[in-house]
């Protein structure tokens, strides 16, 4: 599967700080529990990744 291939699969996606100083992507679907931890560093720069992704398709618009 690619990022531009289509699914049908539904998840639960939760994120917040842990009590150990990281941020943790916790993602949660049909039988898959999946925390990702990530240092403040890391976290800010997916954060980045997923802004500008989201500008690159408003900007197409």
């Amino acid at each position: 599967m690619s990022i531009n291939s289509e699914s049908d699969i539904a998840a639960n996606i939760q994120i917040g700080p842990t009590t150990m100083g990281m941020v943790r992507i916790y993602i949660e679907g049909d039988g898959v529990d999946l925390p990702l931890d990530f240092s403040p560093e890391e976290a800010i720069e997916i954060a980045e990744e997923l802004m500008a992704a989201a500008k690159a398709i408003t900007a197409g618009k």
